[in-house]
């Protein structure tokens, strides 16, 4: 069977393009160059979890799984306007405007979300992980209400059965390599199969789906800085900027903060790369992200963010960059008993590493790497500063400080007081990268004169000017499916009419 169009990568931006060019008409071939048990990029390896603007719980009926789940009537998911989304996104852009991609982003967001629903792509309220119990209700906090069913798994499998029912098709083990040019237009790609031998398959146009460079370390160090070749990928092993290589090479233009990348602090024990062989809903788990509830100290025994300056949605992308600019690259993080039953999964997955103790004289001394009388002092000043004048309360910026302290500490300080104590050690894990490509409105690829080069299109994590200094937590999955709907669309209406 021919393709009009081949979508390079499998995850939920690829497989949003694929299905959107498919309800469009077009015969749309998908290639995956890893397995089929690892496909699906980085998708597979994320919560699920999806920010999108919306005013109020009526505008989340439709995209439930379970409309009818007792919790409902006693749920507050509150809002999160189009002029809150866009105001976090400015939070991090460094005094940059609003981007015309974030403009998109936000604007599309809601409509994506229910053009996925429409296509069976259903979700779930995050209780477990973004809302409180409060006075007998269930409050969500930080704009970010819902994930799909069985996490990112689930999210990749119900995209891939939506395109599978639209017609489309997917390949494994194909290696997109270089693109096909004939008279000034992509048309299609050479790709390289798993026993080495190439095969050139023909389209009308191409879309790139297939991440950023995060995977390559050698293109970390190019493009980022020497520091980042220690940080730990969270996702796939394949995200080694091939696609975004093979755009540059045809005249593509740069696009974005190439130096910027979403970086969670992460297990310092983990292996290189994220793990598929462990249940998809422990993938997750690697991650630390529970410093807002406690102390986290470097090599010298110091405190270096405020681990308390907003809600971990919003700090938690940028604060595993501030690890890996530490001394060693790490920092532990410290809690008492109070804080054990908020403390998320990850916390007490099986394979966590972590030190505890009785005293916090105990516990400090066995910190390894790290100055320990330093890190004593820390905490004692730390516990000294707390502000017993204000309730505790994570379910809002609560402002219970700890005063006085260098870097602040903003909100949810409570002293470490109450035995046993833990620590776990953390690094740098880098999700996706922010630097890539530059497309217009049809998701056409743009070269530094902002032409289109004919026949190539890009989503996902290749499209640059998304997110600067980081971004609030769950937008990636939803910049995806924006642009890649984008691309599918704007692909589609590429073709010539015979098609």
């Amino acid at each position: 069977m021919e393709q009009d169009l081949i979508v390079v990568g499998s995850g939920n931006a690829a497989l949003c393009a694929a299905i959107a060019a498919s309800e469009k008409g077009a015969r749309v071939l998908v290639i995956e160059k890893a397995p089929e048990d690892m496909a699906g990029g980085n998708t597979k390896y994320t919560a699920g979890a999806m920010r999108f603007a919306y005013d109020g719980g009526e505008d989340l009926q439709d995209l439930l799984l379970d409309p009818k789940d007792e919790r409902l009537p006693r749920t507050d998911f509150g809002a999160y306007t189009a002029q809150k989304f866009r105001d976090d996104l400015l939070y991090f852009n460094d005094g940059r405007p609003l981007s015309p991609e974030q403009d998109k982003l936000v604007g599309r967001s809601l409509e994506t979300m229910k053009w996925l629903a429409g296509h069976d792509v259903k979700f779930e309220p995050i209780y477990a992980r973004q809302s409180f119990e409060k006075d007998g209700r269930l409050v969500f906090w930080g704009g970010l209400t819902l994930a799909a069913e069985d996490e990112g798994v689930g999210l990749f499998e119900a995209e891939r059965a939506a395109l599978l029912r639209a017609g489309g098709r997917i390949e494994y083990g194909l290696a997109a390599q270089s693109l096909l040019v004939e008279d000034g237009r992509v048309r299609g790609v050479t790709a390289r199969r798993e026993d080495g031998s190439t095969v050139d398959l023909r389209a009308q146009g191409v879309i790139l789906g297939c991440g950023g460079f995060e995977s390559s370390r050698e293109l970390r160090h190019d493009f980022m800085g020497e520091e980042w070749e220690a940080a730990r990928v969270r996702g796939t092993p394949h995200n080694t900027g091939d696609g975004l290589l093979m755009a540059l090479e045809l005249g593509a233009a740069r696009h974005g903060l190439y130096s910027g990348a979403h970086a969670t602090p992460m297990d310092r024990h983990m292996k290189e790369y994220g793990n598929l062989d462990i249940p998809h809903g422990d993938r997750k788990n690697y991650r630390k992200i529970c410093y807002f509830l406690g102390v986290m100290v470097n090599a010298e025994g110091k405190r270096f963010v405020d681990e308390g300056k907003d809600f971990r949605n919003y700090t938690y992308a940028q604060y595993g960059k501030a690890v890996l600019d530490q001394p060693g690259q790490f920092a532990w993080q410290l809690f008492d008993a109070k804080t054990e039953d908020l403390l998320y999964a990850e916390y007490r997955f099986h394979d966590a590493h972590y030190v505890q103790a009785d005293t916090i004289e105990d516990l400090c001394a066995k910190l390894e790497g790290v100055d320990a009388s330093a890190a004593l002092d820390t905490v004692r000043a730390f516990n000294a500063a707390v502000d017993d004048d204000t309730p505790f309360d994570p379910t809002i910026k609560d402002g219970r400080q700890a005063r006085g302290l260098t870097p602040p500490r903003s909100n949810w300080a409570q002293r470490l007081d109450t035995p046993p104590f833990r620590a776990y050690p953390v690094t740098g894990g880098i999700t996706f990268t922010y630097g890539g490509l530059k497309v217009d409105d049809a998701g056409a690829v743009l070269r530094p004169d902002d032409s289109p080069i004919p026949g190539l299109f890009a989503c996902g994590e290749i499209v640059g000017g998304v997110f600067f200094n980081g971004y609030p937590g769950g937008s990636g999955l939803t910049s995806g499916a924006v642009f890649g709907r984008q691309a599918g669309y704007g692909a589609a209406a590429s073709l010539s009419p015979a098609t």
